[in-house]
């Protein structure tokens, strides 16, 4: 009788801990993971290109992700980004806020993306829609920089400017683009908004610039990011390393593999 009079408050505590446990928001007890997925358009060796990314984040159990905080990104060092003729002018932050990218110069934008979050709003999860554009900045001590602007209108209508560096890696060849991620507040008393899909795409697709040639504008496409001559053995290997709200961190590998060599 002792023994079981002891037995009982151990399982009356172990069921008070459950109880908790299952009352915990949602993203509490969930871990992120993330897929990367990378694609040169053209694929020719010893030419511009564009480079598209594309990550996506789950939760488990069909919750909604914790916000993202930062995302690094990290490329082949021999991809010719600082020689692709893209960014020639540069776009200031308060000037990206107050006029939005066309308030830019034209030759400052380096590329354009989308990004689809999620809020989860009691039992419903809404989701929400963002055009990207990408465009130089003045350089971070010495560093190549970058600015990231997002506007959506629906559910919430949003403006955000976020900002990313260019980084070397002293241990190896490789470079870095970091990215870090403003929290987004969405409706009154739901949580932060949460990215689940990021895709950008760094090159001369869909960009025009101007130069001027006897006096007058003329209109050309950058040569874009510079693909090297040759292609290592197992393609062209990139990762990303992603953190978040609730202190997780989580990573993601993707190659492109060797463009096919043209028949003669």
């Amino acid at each position: 009788m002792k023994a079981d009079k002891a037995v009982r408050p151990a399982r009356n505590l172990l069921a008070l801990l459950l109880m908790a446990f299952a009352c915990l928001p949602a993203n509490a007890a969930a871990t992120q993971s993330a897929q990367l997925h990378v694609e040169f358009t053209p694929e020719r060796l010893g030419h511009g290109t564009t480079v598209q990314f594309m990550v996506q984040i789950h939760a488990p159990g069909g919750r909604v992700p914790s916000p993202l905080t930062s995302l690094e990104l990290r490329y082949p060092g021999d991809l010719g980004i600082a020689a692709s003729g893209l960014g020639l002018s540069t776009c200031t932050p308060s000037k990206l806020e107050l006029l939005g990218p066309k308030g830019c110069p034209a030759d400052s934008r380096m590329g354009r993306g989308s990004a689809l979050t999620e809020i989860p709003i009691g039992p419903e999860i809404v989701q929400e829609r963002a055009s990207i554009a990408i465009v130089r900045a003045p350089e971070q001590e010495g560093h190549l920089a970058l600015l990231f602007y997002a506007d959506s209108e629906n559910p919430v209508e949003t403006q955000i400017v976020f900002p990313g560096v260019l980084l070397s890696n002293p241990l190896n060849s490789d470079e870095s683009i970091l990215l870090k991620v403003p929290l987004v507040p969405s409706l009154p008393g739901a949580p932060d908004v949460a990215v689940v899909t990021l895709s950008a795409d760094l090159g001369p697709q869909g960009l025009t610039y101007f130069e001027r040639t006897n006096g007058h504008l003329v209109a050309y496409r950058p040569q874009g990011i510079l693909l090297p001559s040759r292609c290592p053995r197992s393609g062209f290997a990139f990762s990303a390393t992603f953190a978040f709200l609730d202190g997780s961190k989580t990573s993601a590998r993707s190659a492109v593999p060797c463009p096919a060599r043209p028949r003669h």
